[in-house]
């Protein structure tokens, strides 16, 4: 029997008396319950002085027992036709898993280092030394979402089983919460041991897992694709390949170019981060303090400014900005929550959309590629006024960006480099400064109080989405001129998130299976 219960923040932070809600509500004794267990959790903090949970609990009556969550059974498939999979993110992981679970051996390939070694390459990222391309916040073991929080919503409803991913992190190691929290969330600090676990598996049952091997060439003969070549020279063949390269694979868009193979640019957003202290969000988002028993508050904010989306992007609760760049002589910020999200800072990205139009002067040199190596222009620019040295970003009070006034001084910040002072409406382009100005603006009117002195904005955020798609058939998802060729997840355009690009991942594999018989 499923019942909806809007209860108090205490309650809902104690099984009992949720047990005890739920009893209540059913007509019958709490010693009459046999299991309570939460299907779906939000809050709800719309009245002033008020704030709710609303959970819809599943209960059993007279020993009834719930319905637990089986394991996928995978069997060994050493043996099997082999599929090469570039990209350990989440979108190489489960097309893998996938390819395991319909009988196929997927040997993945990953250009960075795994979970535990790329712990030491972010350590040397955030002390200011230089920084490896090939492990770093965005590229290694997990992907980009490992070391940036592991943040499980998305909007996208329209493939796959969303479900299946969480009940697979969950068979992994992670957290209960995340099957029914209304923004699921499995913390930076608790996700790489869920991502060895996953290549464990993997491994396990026959699958191969290739760290430090860079993909410099794809196998294309016949105009069909039969493997890659890594960096030493080596051929790695199978099948088919699933390209699940992530957003900030530069080089393999270069490469497909080069080769003639069909890319096409897309759409994508740049901006900034902005940091206030989580106390202030709380009191703005609950309308009163905190208290022991509600979580860090978050914020989803849009607006449209002279016909232009404006909006926040990863928002991180309790959280910290993190240097993400791959390369050196570029700045790039992210935001990161750990589980507790218990810092006392908040921080988002504020984005706006990018348009052809906006980089047409790029187009002449760089073709297809001209949008991204605009967001690679403001990044140097970004590096240049962080002081051009370590990962140091540029930063400038809030209400100073706002009014298009200079600031003297910078706040106390997450962001372990460090920032320096900069006008940064002066250097930003200006269709994006305005845009952004004028979003905040109308944030304030829906956040009282979300301008502040208190607050500054980090540059830039320029690693939303990759500013290029690799086209792929809409029934078979192979590439249209390169058959056995299948882009995949956020670095094909087909993916915003860890969930969404899982499920790509998947969606794909099975397309990968089909194809094979």
């Amino acid at each position: 029997m499923q019942i909806e219960l809007k209860i108090t923040p205490e309650q809902a932070s104690s099984p009992r008396a949720m047990a005890q809600a739920a009893a209540r509500a059913a007509g019958v004794s709490e010693s009459e319950l046999s299991y309570c267990r939460i299907i779906r959790k939000s809050i709800d903090a719309r009245k002033r002085g008020e704030v709710i949970f609303n959970v819809l609990v599943e209960i059993g009556i007279d020993n009834e027992q719930p319905e637990q969550i089986a394991p996928i059974e995978y069997a060994n498939v050493e043996n099997a036709t082999e599929i090469v999979v570039v990209g350990a993110g989440p979108a190489g992981l489960f097309a893998a898993l996938e390819l395991i679970e319909m009988g196929y051996r997927p040997i993945v390939v990953e250009r960075g280092k795994d979970v535990s070694a790329r712990k030491l390459s972010i350590a040397a990222i955030n002390r200011g030394e230089a920084i490896d391309p090939d492990s770093n916040y965005c590229f290694g073991e997990g992907g980009a979402g490992t070391y940036s929080d592991g943040k499980l919503y998305t909007r996208s409803r329209k493939r796959g089983s969303n479900r299946k991913i969480l009940e697979i992190f969950h068979t992994h190691g992670a957290h209960e919460g995340i099957l029914y929290e209304s923004h699921p969330h499995i913390g930076t600090d608790c996700l790489p041991k869920i991502i060895e676990n996953i290549r464990k598996t993997i491994t396990t049952h026959g699958g191969v897992v290739l760290f430090g091997t860079r993909v410099e060439d794809i196998i294309i003969e016949e105009n069909r694709a039969r493997g890659v070549i890594d960096a030493q020279g080596n051929r790695i063949e199978g099948a088919a390949v699933i390209l699940a390269t992530g957003h900030s694979a530069r080089d393999v868009y270069e490469l497909l170019h080069r080769k003639g193979v069909l890319v096409e640019a897309k759409p994508f957003a740049m901006g900034v981060r902005v940091e206030h202290q989580q106390s202030l969000i709380d009191k703005i988002q609950y309308k009163q303090e905190r208290g022991e028993y509600l979580p860090a508050a978050s914020y989803q904010l849009v607006a449209q400014v002279n016909g232009r989306g404006v909006y926040s992007f990863c928002m991180c609760p309790g959280g910290f900005i993190v240097p993400s760049a791959t390369s050196q002589g570029e700045c790039v910020v992210n935001g990161m929550s750990p589980r507790g999200r218990n810092n006392i800072f908040a921080n988002s990205g504020i984005v706006t959309e990018i348009r052809e139009e906006d980089y047409r002067d790029f187009i002449p040199h760089f073709g297809v590629l001209a949008g991204l190596k605009f967001q690679q222009q403001l990044e140097m620019m970004g590096f240049a006024q962080g002081g051009g040295a370590g990962q140091k970003a540029p930063a400038q009070l809030l209400t100073d960006f706002v009014l298009g006034q200079k600031s003297h001084e910078t706040l106390p910040t997450s962001y372990h480099p460090g920032v320096v002072v900069s006008d940064m409406d002066k250097w930003l382009p200006k269709f994006m400064a305005k845009a952004l100005k004028g979003g905040f603006r109308e944030f304030d009117k829906k956040m009282h109080g979300f301008i502040t002195e208190e607050a500054q904005v980090v540059g830039i955020e320029s690693r939303t989405s990759s500013p290029v798609r690799i086209p792929r058939d809409r029934e078979s998802f192979e590439h249209p001129v390169v058959k056995g060729l299948y882009p995949c997840g956020e670095g094909a355009g087909y993916a915003g998130g860890i969930v969404s690009a899982a499920v790509d991942g998947m969606v794909v594999a099975r397309a990968v299976a089909g194809g094979q018989k």
